[in-house]
């Protein structure tokens, strides 16, 4: 097959090209270059795809079997390029987001859930930010004529790892000593492997399928088996990293009671609040019957730290957007002696 990768130089970008490349396939990447270094045996076609101009130059005498969208964020630019790529392939299969989803995070949700109102045309400061990956499925389901295959991710992680969160654990047990976690270890937490998400989307893309799925680990609502839990993630990132670490289960009021922000001051943390109830609970059923396989969690958090090490420190904190990921230090020191002070009965 032909495959046209929008962006395709950062982690799931970056996991998609690697799938194509080891199954033969042809790959173009469009992008500007900026982002992180393209993979050996692609052709390179440089470009924003904000530029009208640059999407022509792009699609000029050029066709591919699939388009492989996995950095769309606002829906007026994600209809641009459909309408650009139309006519020049088979297939666009648009990574979208749990996102999408009206219900969540605070209930369970599947691909029948209603998604957030928002237009196929509308730009970043037209709705809240959660409502953009449901205007983009439109704009593509809209914009694209040929087949749509939609796939709504939850939290994404595995090498080449771009926001941190992962990471920011990795490197904090690796440091060792008393290491604050949030919550309680039967908790459960579902993560999936950018390399996963790759493997079956080129694998129904390859099929011709035009679908939606939601596509993450392993659990659910209503599904039995294999769940892994925060306890579990723990214990793989100290045993990767061979640390000596203590992990200190710490209540979800406590934290909360202390203005730790739920969500990026521990990463993975969901509390367990109303508004957070289904954060781990959506269904990938449907993506499971159609030959989503998941690798191991331990196989996951031992390549990323592999890579981790290989990459080396990071140039700056990790971040979600504009918000910083993790605590630090001296405020984790100050927590551990807070949460010991309320265990021995004394005020916090």
């Amino acid at each position: 097959m032909r495959i046209l990768i929008v962006g395709g130089s950062v982690f799931l970008g970056r996991a998609f090209v690697a799938e194509a490349l080891r199954r033969g396939h042809e790959v173009t990447v469009f992008n500007r270059g900026k982002s992180g270094a393209d993979s050996a045996g692609v052709e390179v076609v440089r470009g924003n795809r904000q530029s009208a101009e640059d999407l022509d130059r792009l699609a000029e005498n050029r066709t591919w079997d699939v388009v492989v969208d996995t950095c769309g964020f606002e829906p007026q630019v994600v209809a641009q390029s459909a309408k650009a790529l139309s006519g020049h392939a088979g297939t666009y299969l648009f990574v979208s987001s749990f996102h999408a989803y009206a219900g969540w995070p605070g209930e369970p949700v599947d691909e029948k859930s209603p998604r957030h109102p928002c237009a196929p045309d509308a730009a970043s400061d037209d709705v809240v930010y959660n409502a953009l990956k449901a205007g983009c499925e439109r704009a593509v389901e809209q914009s694209f004529e040929g087949r749509t295959l939609t796939l709504g991710p939850g939290l994404i992680v595995g090498p080449h790892e771009n926001t941190g969160r992962l990471l920011w654990w990795l490197e904090r047990f690796a440091r060792g000593g008393r290491v604050l976690v949030p919550g309680s270890p039967d908790r459960p937490v579902r993560l999936v492997d950018a390399r996963d998400i790759a493997v079956f989307g080129l694998d129904r893309a390859e099929a011709g399928d035009s679908n939606r799925y939601l596509v993450t680990g392993r659990g659910g609502e209503g599904r039995d088996g294999d769940v892994d839990t925060l306890g579990d993630l723990f214990a793989h990132c100290a045993e990767v990293t061979g640390s000596d670490a203590e992990p200190v289960w710490v209540d979800d009021d406590f934290l909360l009671e202390h203005e730790v922000a739920v969500w990026t001051g521990l990463p993975f943390w969901a509390a367990d609040v109303p508004a957070l109830a289904g954060t781990w609970r959506a269904s990938s059923a449907k993506a499971e019957a159609a030959g989503l396989r998941l690798r191991p969690l331990p196989d996951t958090v031992r390549d990323t730290w592999e890579w981790l090490r290989e990459r080396g420190p990071s140039d700056g904190p990790y971040r979600q957007g504009d918000t910083l990921l993790g605590i630090a230090p001296d405020r984790e020191r100050e927590l551990l002696a807070a949460w010991d002070a309320r265990q021995q009965g004394g005020a916090a």
